[in-house]
């Protein structure tokens, strides 16, 4: 078995993938985008933090978060939001995939994949990679040909800011891609 290593940075920034089980496009419809955002929304509320950049495709999301000084209790956080998303979810007719004898075993519904990715920003120039690249994966995904076509993304707020304008992200290349790094 794999030995899982988080890296917990008080007050830290990190960017998160979290996916569907088998990968499957749950959040195709409007209610659990919406169901999503809610929860969310209220885990700011009881254990603040600052949602810096999001995108929800089909499948999956990634999103950025800065904890509070003194916090790094990311994985707490989003336990709570895989949890109730869940029991929502199934509540309200959402189906799992076909339930594994290990995921009974653990008393694990199978909506969401068990783990997430995690990654700790180390700098600026991190964070601005990871922020692009947020906002630049439904295009890469090939849903749209313009981050700006994409509604369930932050990308329409940091417009907004003067971040980005309406038309970034044509000719963008990833760096985050396999041989588009800057060396």
């Amino acid at each position: 078995m794999s030995h899982y290593r988080r890296y917990f940075v008080p007050g830290g920034t990190y960017f998160f993938t979290l996916t569907a089980d088998c990968r499957r496009p749950i959040f195709r419809s409007d209610w659990t985008l919406r169901l999503l955002g809610s929860l969310l929304r209220h885990c700011q509320l009881h254990d603040p933090v600052e949602v810096v950049a999001i995108v929800v495709l089909p499948d999956h999301l990634h999103t950025l978060w800065s904890l509070p000084p003194g916090d790094n209790r990311y994985s707490s956080r989003w336990n709570w939001i895989k949890g109730e998303f869940t029991k929502a979810f199934l509540a309200n007719g959402g189906a799992e995939t076909k339930r594994r004898p290990t995921l009974a075993n653990e008393r694990r519904r199978s909506v969401w994949q068990r783990r997430f990715w995690e990654h700790t920003i180390r700098d600026e120039d991190d964070l601005e990679r990871h922020f692009d690249y947020i906002h630049y994966n439904p295009v890469k995904h090939g849903y749209v040909q313009n981050p700006r076509d994409w509604p369930w993304s932050s990308f329409h707020r940091w417009v907004q800011r003067g971040q980005y304008g309406i038309d970034w992200g044509r000719g963008y290349v990833d760096p985050m891609m396999p041989g588009n790094a800057e060396e």
